[in-house]
């Protein structure tokens, strides 16, 4: 399989790919706890069905130390306990964040709440950032059919 554009190939494109993954790179340096974000990431991509960040966010987490368990609960997170209480309230905003059309008034009031209980404000801004710049992420790697299976673990960062 072949993607069907080469974004980094494209000079309109390489430019603003250049500010994008500066963007990503300023997120990762947050105070946001690194498997936090890469939870998120993950659990974003599911929902969205990009297979190129499913498989890099899942081989960043591991190279990063993250337990296999815990990548494979990921898409069952609300009946594992392997979590905790932070990472479910940012689980949560996740999905709800990422399903605006499917939840008929975006993310609620409860969840917002939730994750106010468990992350600072500079934190809530980059997971907000974060959601947001992996579902424009997603939609370019999914528009394009970026395929997976390649990835080596920082290869983007």
């Amino acid at each position: 399989m072949d993607a069907r554009l080469n974004y980094f190939a494209d000079p309109t494109a390489g430019k603003a790919l250049k500010h994008v993954m500066a963007a990503g790179k300023m997120i990762k340096e947050s105070p946001l706890p690194a498997a936090t974000q890469e939870l998120v990431a993950l659990r974003v991509s599911q929902i969205n069905g990009c297979a190129f960040c499913i498989d890099m966010h899942t081989k960043d987490a591991t190279a990063a130390g993250e337990t296999p368990v815990r990548l494979h609960l990921v898409a069952a997170w609300r009946e594992a306990t392997v979590f905790t209480e932070a990472e479910r309230a940012a689980l949560e905003l996740a999905e709800q964040g990422t399903r605006i059309a499917d939840a008929a008034g975006g993310v609620g009031d409860e969840a917002w709440a939730n994750a106010t209980k468990h992350y600072d404000e500079e934190q809530l801004t980059a997971l907000t950032l974060l959601i947001s710049f992996m579902n424009m992420a997603n939609r370019l790697n999914v528009i394009a059919q970026q395929p997976a299976g390649g990835y080596e673990p920082g290869q983007l960062h």
